[in-house]
């Protein structure tokens, strides 16, 4: 959710002059506690703040941009002893014009040109200089923290639609050989199959884009997988789906138990076993998530339970989605091959 930023900082001028008005204030009741006059102090710094604000505006929006922050720092620094040198001069005018002939007549007996008087004005301006310019700083390194931050979820966002991407062309490979295999059967469970895969791109085309689902429509998926599957494999495969636990208002990242239960399948049925068999839990809790996938495997079959692109694309998923939120078991048995997933959600 975007959050509304405050009116003060939408308002660059008022800002500014909540600065200028603070610095006066800060300097002024400083200086006045020690002379005790209020008043005098006040009207110096008032004098002296445009010159005070020329030079601290140009430190900020010419010197730090085109030279400092482009690593340019021998140029950054003769720049700035040059404009302290004019600004030391801007202020020792007012001082000679303004504020000795009013308060300190007798400073008039220096010569205007006095290399130590011009010295002492552009280090009085440092100060005022120095917090404007840390403020800057900051709010460069925020910025950029933001600008890091947005290009940094959209990476994860690309990334994590291309592998949601992956998913479907994977996945209707599998789901159409197994249409491909009914039909050379002639089986009468080819036009249902039909009817089941329709359903389940229906899911992934209109109910998947969105980052959660329900974790009911999701079970319902595997549901219809799991049924695709059995009539294809029919009395040699035995499967077992079992759902504990409330479902309908927990969410989760859409098809990210799928590759696991394809997995199984792949591995757990096939032809070369005379029987074969696949369980599958789920068990939801209020607070995490434990789905558990396990299929027998054939030893004649060399391939059996290695990690394939759908295993290692929903571990990525998993990993960009749960970071820190998850916990994946894989234990690849001499008979079995075991799934553990665990999510904190």
């Amino acid at each position: 959710m975007k959050r509304r930023t405050h009116w003060l900082f939408r308002n660059r001028l008022l800002q500014h002059a909540l600065f200028w008005v603070a610095h006066i204030v800060f300097y002024g009741t400083l200086y006045g506690s020690f002379q005790d006059n209020y008043r005098q102090t006040f009207l110096e710094e008032l004098m002296y703040t445009p010159g005070r604000m020329a030079f601290t505006y140009f430190t900020l929006y010419v010197l730090l941009p085109k030279f400092l922050l482009a690593d340019r720092y021998i140029e950054f620094t003769l720049y700035l002893i040059f404009s302290s040198f004019i600004a030391g001069l801007v202020q020792r005018y007012v001082a000679y014009t303004i504020h000795y002939p009013l308060y300190f007549p007798e400073y008039l007996k220096d010569p205007f040109f006095y290399i130590p008087k011009i010295i002492k004005m552009f280090v009085g301006i440092y100060p005022v200089t120095f917090v404007a310019l840390v403020i800057k700083l900051l709010k460069y390194w925020y910025a950029d923290q933001q600008a890091q931050q947005i290009l940094k979820q959209e990476k994860l966002q690309a990334e994590l639609k291309f592998l949601k991407t992956q998913i479907h062309p994977h996945f209707l490979f599998n789901t159409l050989n197994n249409l491909y295999a009914l039909t050379l059967k002639k089986s009468d469970k080819a036009p249902e199959t039909v009817l089941k895969l329709s359903e389940l791109i229906n899911y992934m085309l209109y109910e998947c884009k969105s980052d959660e689902v329900p974790l009911s429509k999701e079970i319902n998926f595997i549901r219809n997988y799991v049924d695709i599957e059995k009539m294809r494999y029919g009395d040699k495969l035995d499967v077992d789906l079992r759902v504990t636990g409330q479902v309908n208002d927990k969410l989760i990242a859409p098809l990210i138990l799928l590759p696991f239960v394809e997995n199984s399948f792949k591995h757990g049925a096939s032809e070369n076993l005379l029987q074969s068999w696949v369980k599958i839990t789920v068990d939801s809790h209020p607070k995490h998530l434990i789905v558990k996938v396990e299929n027998s495997k054939s030893g004649e079959n060399g391939h059996n339970g290695d990690e394939g692109i759908g295993i290692q694309n929903v571990k990525r998923r998993l990993a960009l989605l749960y970071p820190e939120k998850h916990e994946l078991k894989i234990i690849n048995g001499e008979e079995t091959f075991l799934i553990v997933l665990s999510i904190n959600a």
